[in-house]
Parts: structure tokens; sequence; C-alpha cells
């Protein structure tokens, strides 16, 4: 009786064993292809993020800096905001192309402005022709001297008996013409710069009725060898005074 009891036990515990076993690997099996789609989604994902060309990448980052645009640190900007800084992008945009038209955009001062950024341009041709001129002289005198075994050419040139002090000018000449240039350039980033100044002080922070200036003689006391001369018995000298006025 106990051993038919122990086999009936010993088979029924084989029989759960080997249905469990079933059981789980019915389960694997089902759970593998939901964690191969899975997987397989998760690279297709990837191979789209990977795959995005250049010129959609540009696109995408345009978009963003327009975006950028109409927004200031989260907060939409409205209308009035944005006006302001087209005007002020479109006056120093201007003087870059054309000097002077930003100055004519900003109105004000620019019957003024604008004679005078023309006037120094015309002042750096007139400098940068007579470096220019001065180089081409001691150059032309060197060269031929070079050539002629000494002989002067130039009556201008004749108190230059050596070739080093032709050198010398000649390099000076070349020196103060690349100069020259360079004073042209930083006259025409001058021009930009008070364009886009003048923009943002005319239409973002408007000082001009508050602010007023006045000019008037005045006597100012003098010190130390200056003051040896005497005026109507002080010791003072007749001066300018400027005064600005704040409201």
């Amino acid at each position: 009786m106990y051993r038919l009891l122990l086999v009936i036990f010993v088979s029924l515990g084989f029989v759960c064993v080997h249905a469990q076993e079933r059981d789980t690997l019915r389960v694997d099996t089902v759970a593998a292809p939901q964690v191969a789609l899975q997987d397989s989604l998760n690279k297709a994902q990837q191979d789209t993020v990977r795959q995005e060309t250049r010129k959609e990448r540009k696109e995408r980052e345009r978009a963003e800096k327009e975006r950028e645009k109409y927004f200031y640190k989260g907060i939409q900007k409205d209308s009035t905001r944005l006006e302001i800084e087209r005007l002020s992008r479109v006056a120093w945009r201007r003087s870059t192309f054309v000097p002077g038209w930003g100055q004519y955009t900003n109105q004000g001062l620019w019957w003024i402005k604008v004679p005078i950024i023309y006037g120094g341009f015309v002042t750096s041709y007139l400098v940068f022709d007579y470096w220019q001129w001065y180089y081409k002289k001691f150059l032309n005198e060197l060269d031929y001297r070079i050539s002629n075994a000494g002989t002067k050419s130039d009556p201008d040139l004749f108190g230059f008996d050596n070739m080093e002090g032709l050198v010398r000018q000649k390099d000076y000449a070349r020196r103060n013409r690349d100069l020259t240039i360079l004073v042209t350039v930083g006259w025409w980033g001058l021009n930009v710069v008070e364009a886009y100044v003048d923009s943002m002080l005319k239409n973002r922070w408007d000082i001009g009725e508050g602010m007023s200036f006045k000019i008037s003689p005045t006597l100012m006391p003098t010190y130390g060898a200056a003051s040896s001369s005497f005026m109507y018995g002080y010791n003072v000298t007749p001066g300018v005074k400027l005064t600005m006025s704040l409201k």
C-alpha cells in the first residue's frame, strides 16, 4: 500500500514539473516575437535619426533660429518689440552696404553726418594717393639705380647717396599707405556703429526731450606757472562751460 502511494506521488510530481517546463517554454516562445519587434522598432528609430540629411538638418536649424527671433527668454515678443528690432537691423545693414544710408534712415541730423562720412572717405583717398605716389617715386629710383650701376635719375632724390636711405623711405611710404587703408576700413565700420547706436537710442531709449545742453563763458582758476598771469586782479583765465541737464 505504501509503495503504491509513493509511486502515485512521484508520478504526480513528475507530471507537474513537466507541465511547468512546457508553460515556461510557451511563455518564452510567445514573448520572443514581442522582444524582437521592440528591438526592430528601436533600431528603425535610431536609423531614422542617424539618416537625417544635411539639408534637413540645415532646414531644422534655420527654423529654430527663426523661432528664436520671436521669443525672448521663453516669452513671445509683441509686434512693437519686433518692429523696433527690425528698424535697428535695417539702419546698420544699410550703412554696411552704402555709407550714410543708415544715417538717412534714422533721420535726425543725417544732413550733417552724411557729409562728414563722405568727407572722411575723400580725405582717406587723398592721403592714400599721396603715399602711393611717394612709394612709387622711391621705388622707381631704386630700380633705376640697381639697373644702371648706381646712376641717379630723379633730381628730387639726388640727396640720397646710398641705397639704404631710399629703401627706408620706400618702406616708410608703403607702411603709411597700408595704414591709410586700415583707417578707411575703420571709418566704414564706425559709420555702421554710429547708425546702429543712433537707431537704438532713437527707438528704444528716448532721451531727446529730457536732455538739454547749454554752453556759456566762464572764468577758471589757474594754478602753478599759469597763476603768474593776473586778470582783473584775480588768478583766473577765461574758458567755456558746458552744462548738461537731465529731466
